[in-house]
């Protein structure tokens, strides 16, 4: 999987969990698989030279601390404020529905919950108030514009960060995070891409207001026993030319999709989301790919790039997709994929990572794909000897404090606590919610591998690699939105590929007149320095 970095050309200007997904698991019968912690550890024990972290399960020492660590930075400090009167008592934090047990279930058996080591610690309570997914971002702006203040974090999707930033509800970080080190940049243990993980998951115009709680990064899912099977390769190489594989390029992605789409004997090609909300992320992947390093949405004066060969191309392959997904892909969403592929009703998705944790699980007795699937890179583009792969980041939680809180810098200490990587690697093993590995730590760790499965880990680990964010600066909701509707029109044929790429450059100047061009430059000049530039060989494999 190794891949080469590249810098843009110097010519050109051109320098994103959900409850939804955690729903759809439970419609389909499926029930989190809960570890063996082999021999426990006694009740409270910490290993010689931790300060803190949880016990009673074996490897707990992996996720216990020192004092100078970010953790143990982080308690310390609380517990500072706490006896200078600088601290409450209780922290309240807004979480999605899915992701609360994260906190509130013991994980592995017979260790504490996270909620549990963290109290015990501090003396401070947290009091979660969970929300349906989907409501996180109405229910932060209500907080703010009534200034209720009855939050005192908030967590909402990553690309949410610029419109809640410009409204003065969050608080700028900066300080407290240079005061504490978080060390999201550690070179071993932190954010993949170091400071560029960094810029992309927790900043927006070069400040800190956010800390990272997930990797919702889409990850390509395969029935490997489909492509192991001999008779489906012989046939797919005879009629071909080439080998049945993973497929490298969209190319190969849509002959290989289109070789297994057989909805009479109930399986379709591929099911990568094509629904209104959900869909243009695998729009995303087409575009971003035909460019090298990117292909990008804007250029830095944030003229819109995608009303161009390349935006037609990929709108119009984007259209032909629906020849091998299923006749209701327009309407499907996350709860119909994965029981789709639970039913073993696909050959290829492309999924949040989570998909393998909950469907290739023998405790799920539900599923009928359990020892059968395998991962793989985003499909991408040959740009002569080099193959231009790119995913997208998208939805991806991230915790704020909220402006109206009366004690901002515990709740960030709080936040660095949990987004530290031997708390977040613990907490992202447990099966009871979404938060995803992100962090070098987390896809190194023995609990988060058996979760996940090994497989699953190093695509992962890779996928992040390569990368695009979706637009996530002032007015993201209202830029997704138009692009949205646009490709739902080219589905339904109610546009040519075209007209919508026209008509949704058009709405995206309207929204940057309206926003100030200024933000948006600034916005995009910065989140550009999050984009990808790694690429693979073409004879790569």
């Amino acid at each position: 999987m190794a891949g080469r970095i590249i810098t843009p050309h110097t010519s050109r200007r051109a320098v994103l969990k959900s409850g939804a997904a955690f729903a759809a698991t439970a419609a389909i019968g499926i029930s989190p698989r809960f570890l063996s912690p082999g021999t426990a550890r006694a009740q409270g024990a910490l290993a010689p030279g931790m300060t803190g972290g949880p016990w009673g399960f074996e490897g707990a020492e992996r996720y216990q601390y020192g004092p100078d660590t970010p953790e143990g930075r982080a308690i310390e400090g609380i517990k500072t404020l706490k006896g200078a009167g600088k601290a409450p008592d209780k922290i309240v934090m807004m979480l999605s529905e899915g992701s609360v047990g994260h906190l509130t279930k013991a994980y592995p058996e017979g260790g504490p919950t996270v909620k549990e080591v963290f109290e015990k610690e501090t003396g401070v309570t947290i009091e979660i108030v969970g929300v349906p997914s989907g409501q996180e971002f109405t229910k932060t702006m209500q907080d703010i514009a009534t200034k209720a203040g009855a939050l005192d974090i908030y967590a909402v999707e990553w690309n949410r960060l610029g419109d809640l930033a410009e409204t003065g509800g969050l608080v700028n970080l900066d300080e407290y995070a240079s005061q504490y080190r978080p060390e999201w940049d550690d070179p071993e243990r932190g954010y993949f891409g170091g400071a560029q993980g960094v810029n992309l998951l927790n900043k927006y115009r070069g400040s800190i207001y956010g800390v990272s709680l997930d990797g919702d990064f889409q990850t390509w899912i395969v029935r490997k026993d489909l492509f192991e099977n001999a008779d489906e390769q012989k046939a797919f190489e005879d009629k071909h030319g080439y080998p049945l594989r993973y497929p490298r390029t969209f190319k190969e992605l849509d002959e290989i999709a289109t070789f297994f789409n057989r909805p009479d004997q109930g399986m379709f090609g591929c099911t990568d989301l094509r629904n209104q909300g959900w869909g243009y992320t695998n729009w995303y992947q087409r575009y971003c790919s035909l460019g090298q390093p990117n292909e990008m949405l804007f250029d830095l004066e944030a003229n819109p790039l995608i009303n161009s060969d390349k935006g037609i191309q990929a709108a119009s392959e984007y259209v032909l997709t629906l020849s091998y997904h299923s006749p209701d892909a327009i309407s499907w969403g996350w709860p119909e994929q994965y029981g789709n592929m639970a039913e073993g009703g696909a050959a290829m998705t492309c999924a949040f990572s989570n998909m393998p944790k909950f469907l290739d699980n023998p405790a799920n007795t539900g599923s009928k794909v359990t020892g059968k699937m395998d991962s793989m890179l985003p499909p991408g583009r040959e740009h002569g000897s080099d193959l231009v792969r790119r995913s997208v980041l998208w939805l991806n939680l991230s915790a704020s404090v909220s402006s109206q809180s009366d004690y901002p810098e515990a709740c960030y200490l709080l936040l660095q606590w949990l987004g530290s990587s031997r708390i977040y690697s613990w907490m992202t093993a447990n099966p009871a919610g979404y938060f995803d590995p992100f962090q070098l730590a987390n896809f190194d760790d023995p609990l988060v591998r058996q979760t996940y499965h090994d497989y699953q880990v190093d695509t992962i680990r890779e996928t992040a690699a390569r990368s695009v964010p979706t637009i996530n600066y002032p007015g993201a909701t209202a830029f997704h939105n138009a692009l949205d509707e646009n490709l739902v029109a080219a589905l339904t044929k109610s546009k040519s590929p075209e007209q919508a790429m026209a008509d949704t450059a058009e709405e995206w100047k309207k929204i940057t007149g309206k926003i100030g061009e200024d933000k948006i430059v600034d916005a995009i000049r910065n989140n550009s320095q999050a984009w990808p530039t790694i690429v693979d060989p073409v004879d790569g494999g």
